[in-house]
């Protein structure tokens, strides 16, 4: 009787054993299903989405800058009317008051400096030499810079040369850009998403295997601006202007908005 139950406590042993390293190994390798995807069972793709695209927006910046003496109050006021002159002619050519930002307003003293050379200390006991004097401020120059958002492209070369008709000594940083390029993007996007989805289902056939979930998505963009003008610094427009060159004519040429995607999926 003794060694029947010992029998019987050895079989349990022994079934319950199993039972617990099947249900091991059963989560062991629902575990594995649901990571390896992530890490071993998948792939990534590739796409890649262009358009190219007609700018909608002109920027250039214009600036006056006032140099003088010592009386600042007086600076300021030629400085003032003169951007204002440039202003008001900008607003009479159509253009908004909402595309008109003044970008920066700088105060900076000019110093005239002393140049004392050597100073040898005397060793009979006589005076000292006098002290070097300290650089002094001899005038201000004020440069205030004032940015334009052009929509009509047909006003970029009558605007270049007014503001500096009216006033401004620089003018600089003529760019084309898009003034709201989501749905450029959008486009471009759903096209590089596309390029993917076919390659991972070519890569799919290729290998025998069936593409699985989408695990993940990463975007980059790439869009480039076109500067026609303002490269070569300021003052080539601005001189060529007040020499009575006639306006410029500027093209905006055109702009690529790029989108690259990777997209990663599970192998099934």
């Amino acid at each position: 009787m003794n060694i029947k139950i010992k029998d019987y406590i050895g079989v349990l042993v022994v079934v319950t054993l199993a039972v617990i390293s099947y249900a091991t190994l059963s989560y062991v390798n629902t575990y594995a299903k649901i990571a390896e995807p992530a890490t071993f069972r998948s792939f990534s793709v590739s796409g890649e989405g262009k358009i190219v695209a007609v700018p909608d927006i002109a920027q250039f910046n214009f600036s006056v800058v006032t140099e003088g003496g010592a009386d600042l109050n007086q600076l300021q006021t030629n400085n003032t009317a003169s951007v204002n002159r440039s202003i008001d002619f900008v607003k009479n050519k159509g253009v908004p008051e909402e595309d008109i930002k003044t970008q920066s307003y700088n105060i900076e003293p000019r110093y005239q400096y002393f140049n004392c050379g050597p100073r040898i200390l005397s060793l009979g006991g006589g005076d000292a030499p006098a002290p070097c004097p300290p650089p002094e401020i001899i005038g201000y120059t004020i440069r205030q810079s004032v940015a334009v958002k052009i929509r009509d492209f047909s006003l970029i070369g009558d605007l270049i040369a007014g503001v500096v008709e009216n006033g401004a000594n620089s003018v600089s940083q003529l760019n084309f850009t898009i003034d709201d390029p989501t749905k450029v993007e959008s486009e471009a996007r759903a096209k590089a998403i596309t390029q993917a989805i076919e390659k991972a289902e070519a890569i799919a056939r290729a290998g025998k295997f069936r593409v699985g979930k989408l695990l993940s998505i990463d975007e980059n963009s790439y869009p480039v601006a076109r500067y026609a003008y303002g490269q070569g610094g300021d003052f080539a427009i601005a001189e060529s202007v007040k020499m009575g060159a006639p306006a410029p004519t500027i093209e905006p040429g055109s702009e690529d908005v790029t989108i690259n995607v990777v997209l990663r999926y599970e192998i099934r």
